[in-house]
C-alpha cells in the first residue's frame, strides 16, 4: 500500500487556495474509494488513509461548483486527473492549478 495521497487546489486567478472543491477519488473500475472537500488552503492532506495498492486511480475535481458559487463564468465544470501508484513505499501529491478556462497539474511531492 502506498503511504498517503494528498492534493492542494491553487486559483491561479486570484493566487489563492481554492477552498470547498469536492474531490473524488476512483479506482480503475470507477468505483469510489472516498470524496471529500478542500479546507481553507485548498488541501486534503490524506485521500486514501488505508494506503493505495499499485494501479490507476482517477481524481475528479468539481471545478464548476467552485467556480459558480464564487460568480465566475468556467469552461470545465469537471477535472479528472488519471494517475498511477507504482512505488507503494512512497506517498503521493496530486496538486491542481486552476482558472476559468485553463488547468494543470502534476506529480507533487
Amino acid at each position: 500500500m502506498s503511504k498517503s495521497l494528498s492534493t492542494h487546489v491553487l486559483d491561479a486567478t486570484t493566487g489563492n487556495p481554492a477552498a470547498g472543491i469536492r474531490v473524488e477519488l476512483r479506482d480503475r473500475g470507477g468505483a469510489t474509494i472516498t470524496t471529500a472537500e478542500t479546507d481553507s488552503d485548498g488541501r486534503i492532506p490524506e485521500l486514501a488513509p488505508g494506503g493505495l495498492t499499485a494501479g490507476h486511480y482517477t481524481l475528479t475535481f468539481d471545478t464548476g461548483t467552485y467556480f459558480e458559487t464564487n460568480g465566475q463564468e468556467n469552461f470545465y465544470p469537471e477535472v479528472t486527473v488519471t494517475f498511477r501508484v507504482n512505488d507503494t513505499a512512497r506517498g503521493y501529491h496530486v496538486p491542481l492549478l486552476l482558472s476559468p478556462f485553463a488547468y494543470s497539474t502534476y506529480r507533487g511531492s
